[in-house]
């Protein structure tokens, strides 16, 4: 019998998700949000998406031998939940209970999971549900999924998981070993949530628009060194300033923020707006270098070793979709190859907290080479979407769809594409994307201003043939997912203006042909129009809303925008009259 594990986010309530192996075979993986369209998803349990998986993959509840879930309960023999009540003395409500209720968090999931699987045909009285710590889930999300076969060093950098917000480990011979971890509230990736706040944007979902914005701004106008200090092997806060909790809170409108009051006496009030402004670039500037800094600096202590005698590193956590951090880390000499999972933040510790069981069970994982999957769509679906649809689209079916769209791409005209099996994880690379041709001048501020109605300072990303990446990157280095950013070449700046960030690089997806051949095609075709195997790539959604899923969603977005064309698989919908296109 196949040995199948269904694994379920959302244990810290925000990002719910399921992935299903099969045999150590990834079948499929998808994020709740997309289905309920409500980004992030919080408060919910991850029905919808474990209820794709099981369909998707043809079975029953019963075919499932277990449920792995990225929380686990915490002894009080260890020292995370003794860390947690030192450090948060002055909220004493919450220090006594990491002592005396420390798990009802734990608890309290269990429930709900239990609850969800009831709901999706399960026989909660014969499931096997498994805890799985929740940076362990990470972990294994880093480096099962690797492919990584010599010893390994595994690192993690999240807001928080139990009790644990960061994790230095290795991996040899499929399994994981623990090194060191710390605890809340000494945490970095609590640290940038906490300044995300200050800059006006939410915790768990702006800090990439922080990273946006630093490099119009100086890091070293404003010393941040303050917040936090890594001394003697351990990553000090400052609580005065960031991560508090309770009383100490700073609150306008009713809402309490993760830093506190002392925090605008120092630097001044909370950012508002859309403006990339000073002094607020110059703050954004400083806390992503502190970020750097100490995120290199611990990662030389506890792992400094490992890496000078395999040079491979695995890394999760919502800290490992921090790009800039990641182009430090590949710079390193010491470094061979890095592997960053794709969906880092907590959605993937649905794929990890599997990985990590079937791993247990004797069933190695197979490498994550793509993250196409999500839900597939025929072009029957398509055109009978277009037949409901209230805004009575016109479409028509088109032959060679990779050469029609790089011609209306090369005309100047952003494009909506929608082909094959969504993605899993933040990015969009191919499958769910807004697409430009990024030689044409201004066509990013124009997808901003008239499609994604977002801040204009943020960057542009480029997809490209695995022919160009090298030559534009100026790197071998592997970067199927967009997780790191490259210097580019200079010539290169000048061929593609759209896709370089004010700094000079770009957050780049390098596409090998077999894993989705149409968008490849796509960059081909486009290749021989303008002489750049490059395409500007953008998620398929507006602002503030999550990836588009379905047929019904794009044509949703598609007429909520000022977006012309629209190609689902072989299906071309155009505003307008199609027969003039």
């Amino acid at each position: 019998m196949p040995l199948t594990i269904l694994g379920l986010s959302g244990a810290l309530t925000h990002d719910p998700s399921a992935a299903l192996y099969i045999d150590g075979r990834l079948v499929a993986a998808a994020e709740e949000e997309r289905f309920v369209r409500d980004k992030h998803a919080k408060n919910r349990m991850p029905y919808e998406s474990a209820k794709f998986c099981l369909d998707f993959a043809g079975i029953k509840p019963k075919d499932v031998d277990a449920v792995a879930i990225p929380f686990a309960p915490v002894s009080l023999f260890g020292p995370a939940r003794w860390h947690y009540a030192k450090r948060y003395w002055y909220a004493p409500d919450r220090a006594l209970d990491a002592i005396l209720m420390g798990n009802r968090r734990y608890h309290r999931y269990r429930k709900r999971v239990e609850w969800c699987l009831q709901q999706l045909g399960f026989d909660t009285k014969k499931v096997q549900i498994v805890p799985v710590e929740h940076h362990l889930a990470h972990a294994s999300s880093a480096y099962h999924c690797s492919g990584f076969k010599e010893k390994t060093a595994i690192l993690g950098i999240d807001g928080k998981g139990e009790y644990a917000t960061t994790f230095f480990g290795y991996g040899e011979n499929g399994r994981i070993h623990k090194i060191k971890e710390f605890y809340d509230p000494d945490s970095l990736g609590g640290l940038y949530g906490a300044l995300t706040e200050y800059l006006g944007f939410e915790m768990l979902d702006g800090e990439y628009k922080v990273m946006g914005m630093a490099p119009y701004g100086d890091p070293e106008r404003y010393d941040f060194s303050r917040l936090a200090k890594f001394e003697n092997g351990e990553l000090v806060v400052d609580t005065e300033l960031a991560n508090v909790i309770g009383f100490r809170r700073y609150k306008e409108n009713g809402k309490g923020y993760y830093f506190s009051p002392k925090l605008i006496d120092w630097l001044g009030p909370k950012r508002d707006g859309d403006i990339a402004d000073e002094p607020y670039i110059h703050y954004a500037a400083s806390m992503q270098k502190l970020f750097e800094d100490l995120s290199l600096q611990m990662m030389d202590h506890y792992l400094g070793d490992i890496l000078r005698e395999t040079g491979r590193l695995a890394f999760a956590g919502g800290g490992a979709l921090n790009v800039k951090l990641n182009q430090k880390i590949i710079a390193r000499p010491e470094l061979r190859e890095l592997f960053v999972q794709p969906a880092s933040g907590d959605s993937g510790t649905a794929v990890g907290a599997a990985a990590y069981v079937s791993e247990q069970r004797g069933v190695p994982v197979e490498k994550m080479e793509h993250v196409y999957l999500g839900p597939n769509y025929s072009n029957e679906d398509v055109i009978a979407a277009c037949a409901r649809h209230p805004a009575r689209p016109q479409w028509q079916k088109i032959d060679d769809v990779p050469a029609r769209t790089a011609k209306i791409l090369a005309d100047g005209h952003p494009v909506a594409w929608f082909q094959g099996r969504m993605e899993f994880g933040p990015r969009a690379l191919g499958g769910r994307s807004i697409l430009g041709c990024p030689s044409a001048p201004g066509v990013a501020d124009r997808i901003n201003e008239q499609i994604k109605f977002r801040e204009r300072w943020r960057p542009f990303c480029p997809s490209m043939l695995d022919t160009v990446g090298p030559k534009m990157l100026q790197s071998e280095h592997p970067a199927p997912f967009m997780t790191f950013t490259f210097e580019v070449a200079e010539e290169w700046k000048r061929r593609v203006p759209e896709v370089v960030h004010e700094d000079g690089t770009a957050r780049a997806q390098v596409l090998r042909r077999e894993f989705n051949p149409r968008y490849y095609d796509l960059m081909v075709e486009l290749e021989k129009l303008t002489g750049n195997g490059v395409v500007l790539n953008t998620s398929l959604n507006r602002r503030g809303e999550p990836m588009i899923c379905s047929p019904t969603d794009a044509l949703n977005m598609f007429f909520g925008s000022d977006l012309q064309y629209l190609v689902m698989e072989d299906i071309l919908v155009v505003k307008g009259d199609p027969a003039s296109e």
